[in-house]
């Protein structure tokens, strides 16, 4: 299907109640050329319903909607999360986009969560002008999150420019792009935070905070040799110790109607890259599975929202035991089960008091000379060898993403959503490293403070200064000059303050 016939026939299309995703499995062959067929279909979920609005609330009443819709891309599109062209061949679930509209009185905020692995600041800078217009939200309360799944689609940057260049030059066309995938996203965007504003209700918020182990580990590792190694092999006998901690904590935000006790939806945070599942099948990854498991003991319809935290330098492999690699099934399991013991201590976020701050802090870009340009050209053009060494691709990928931006500097952006005296929540752009998320928590005045990267922008990696020294994947793979992440939790810490300041 062209582009433009896409679009044009947008107006055809349907939104479908569906409420229950049932078992996942892979799409037969028949069901194979249904997907052809159908290119990016929407699937929407509302909860709360679309029944009117109560006109009489006092101003201190919190209300909440929540909206899901699908975003997964045509089958056959480039697939993202590896340094090599990688193509579709069905779905194992349905990439989504989550949204929570907040509102209280005049203030309004929506966070957005998405099956994908970044967000570009050209689709957040679009959805939320959008989405704004629409809804009266200010684009500023707006965060547009990705939760980092590996299987999900190459929409933007250097490789997938390169790949759909070369389809262009020996085909005359991409097939692997049927769609505008990224005008098609921020369009599917909008629409949600539009109907979880409809979805508007006055709820009970429930919090709190538990903690995780066994499931998360840092990647990287001093090594008796050479430079920090990240992923160095399981019982490398040349690790000496691991270079830095995990977050084992999971925020927990658990929503119920007024006049029901059970709830209908939760936001989860938690720091664990989404790298678990690998293969050519569309998948949110363990969220998925965390998902499926609320639901068999809080109802099918239940929404769980996932937001990953700082999870830079943390993954699922255990390289200092010879314990098997764990699979997504069993994180998302474990990850729900852990949640569902917590969940009846989860407590009432009392006297509401709902309030956004923002602020945009321009860091310096890494600086590479017209030399190291001109070598990264031209290795790009063998870049899905296998036999290239590993971080000569990434080095390469890098220098090309930073002239593709351009400029010597890039603006990235902190907002605080503050929910009362005890719950915030702060956003950051990139793949934060986990010692800035604990950094943020360990200075916050709020109790419970829950930290979600990967929002409104992907500048690739954002390690600490310490990490930069150190080197290996993460720092080669960044865009950011040392510094930039320790601004990113001043910044946090400082509006943060101010929040907690203004309710006193």
């Amino acid at each position: 299907m062209k582009r433009d016939s896409y679009f044009n026939n947008r107006s055809k299309m349907h939104f479908t109640a569906n409420l229950s995703h049932g078992e996942s499995r892979c799409p037969s062959a028949n069901e194979h050329a249904v997907l052809r067929k159908t290119s990016f279909c929407i699937c929407l979920i509302v909860l709360g319903g679309f029944a009117a609005r109560p006109s009489c609330l006092p101003a201190a009443d919190l209300q909440v909607g929540i909206a899901t819709i699908d975003i997964t891309p045509p089958l056959d599109y480039r697939m993202s999360g590896y340094f090599h062209e990688r193509c579709n061949t069905g779905t194992h679930d349905p990439l989504q986009a989550k949204a929570i509209v907040f509102e209280q009185g005049d203030t309004k905020a929506a966070l957005v969560f998405c099956d994908i692995i970044a967000i570009t600041l050209d689709v957040s800078k679009r959805t939320r002008q959008i989405a704004s217009t629409r809804t009266g939200i200010p684009a500023e309360h707006i965060a547009i999150a990705a939760t980092h799944s590996h299987t999900g689609p190459l929409y933007h940057g250097v490789l997938r420019n390169r790949f759909h260049e070369e389809a262009i030059a020996k085909l005359k066309n991409d097939p692997h792009e049927t769609i505008d995938y990224p005008t098609a996203l921020v369009d599917k965007l909008a629409i949600v935070i539009q109907h979880a504003q409809q979805a508007l209700r006055p709820v009970h918020i429930r919090a709190g905070m538990t903690q995780q182990h066994g499931l998360s580990f840092n990647r990287r590792f001093h090594m008796k040799k050479g430079p920090v190694r990240f992923n160095p092999g399981v019982l490398n006998p040349d690790i000496v110790r691991v270079a830095g901690p995990i977050d084992p904590e999971v925020g927990i935000l658990a929503f119920e109607g007024t006049s029901a006790k059970s709830p209908f939806a939760s936001l989860t945070v938690f720091a664990l890259h989404l790298d678990t599942t690998g293969g050519t099948l569309y998948s949110a990854d363990f969220p998925y599975y965390f998902e499926q498991s609320l639901r068999a003991e809080l109802g099918g319809n239940f929404v769980s929202i996932f937001g990953n935290g700082t999870c830079g330098d943390i993954n699922h492999l255990n390289f200092l035991s010879k314990a098997p690699r764990l699979k997504t099934r069993t994180i998302g399991e474990g990850l729900a089960a852990t949640v569902l013991a917590k969940w009846p201590s989860l407590k009432r976020v009392e006297k509401p008091s709902l309030a956004v701050r923002s602020e945009v802090v321009t860091v310096p870009l890494q600086k590479f000379s017209e030399e190291d340009v001109t070598w990264a050209e031209g290795y790009l053009k063998d870049v899905g060898n296998p036999k290239m060494p590993f971080l000569e691709r990434v080095k390469a990928c890098t220098i090309l993403d930073l002239q593709l931006r351009g400029g010597d500097t890039v603006p990235l952006e902190v907002q605080v959503f503050r929910l009362n005296n005890e719950v915030a929540i702060v956003t950051l752009p990139g793949e934060i490293f986990v010692d800035l998320g604990l950094a943020i928590k360990k200075m916050s005045p709020f109790a419970q403070t829950m930290v979600v990267a990967l929002t409104n922008d992907c500048p690739g990696y954002i390690p600490t200064k310490k990490a930069f020294s150190e080197g290996s994947y993460e720092t080669v793979n960044s865009r950011v000059q040392p510094g930039g992440g320790e601004r990113l939790v001043e910044i946090a810490d400082r509006l943060l303050n101010q929040l907690k300041q203004e309710i006193k």
